[in-house]
């Protein structure tokens, strides 16, 4: 079903699919290039029953939507990364109200995973779980000790020239210091989406929401 969450800050065209009564709802977040379909399908197969939202960037950098503007590769437009994260923060506080959610799981990749990982830092009650695949955070974010207790799966590739292996890791022991859960994958590769972290994704769910017969995912 493809409609529009709005919010005060505006509205992001999305992907939906309703899910049963008290189900989680899952969000994803797609990649530079990507779209709101891009993670949907392999949402929707992982967790049969429950919500699926997935919205659609709505910077567009050459033809190819993101959730945030950048200067260069790896260099943020700060500003407009802050406008996105309270837009983000609207969205999903809209998404769960409609859904009813109680449990709320974000699963992001490369600029969607940045895009979540930094709503988090302002909004920690935005996701309880987040999956973030190959995210690039170059900075060091301010305490938030509203992370405690959530749970957090990182993943990343030890070659990957985007989102290099040494930043990619250093966010995790961040997210450990504000008291959150963290799982860890990496896999020899580069900025691809390897098996593994299928795999990982697929353990690191908690068991009550764990459903298996996953479909296909890729960059």
């Amino acid at each position: 079903m493809n409609g529009t969450l709005r919010e005060g800050l505006g509205a992001y065209a999305h992907e939906r699919d309703a899910g049963g009564a008290g189900a989680p709802l899952i969000v994803t977040f797609h990649g530079t290039g990507g779209d709101e379909r891009q993670f949907h399908d392999f949402a929707r197969a992982l967790m049969p029953g429950a919500h699926v939202i997935s919205p659609r960037g709505d910077v567009d950098e050459g033809g190819h939507a993101r959730f945030f503007r950048r200067r260069a590769e790896g260099v943020y437009d700060m500003d407009d990364l802050a406008r996105a994260v309270a837009k983000m923060a609207g969205f999903l506080s809209a998404a769960r109200a409609k859904t009813g959610a109680a449990r709320v799981i974000g699963l992001g990749y490369s600029n969607g995973a940045n895009i979540l990982a930094a709503t988090s830092f302002l909004h920690p009650g935005a996701a309880d779980d987040m999956v973030l695949m190959h995210p690039l955070i170059p900075w060091e974010p301010q305490p938030q000790p509203g992370l405690a207790g959530r749970r957090v799966l990182i993943t990343g590739g030890a070659r990957d020239p985007i989102a290099p292996a040494q930043g990619t890791e250093a966010l995790a022991p961040w997210f450990e210091r504000q008291g959150a859960e963290v799982a860890r994958y990496a896999h020899q590769g580069g900025h691809e989406i390897a098996h593994g972290e299928v795999s990982a994704l697929e353990a690191f769910l908690p068991a009550s929401v764990r459903k298996g017969g996953t479909a296909p995912i890729g960059p």
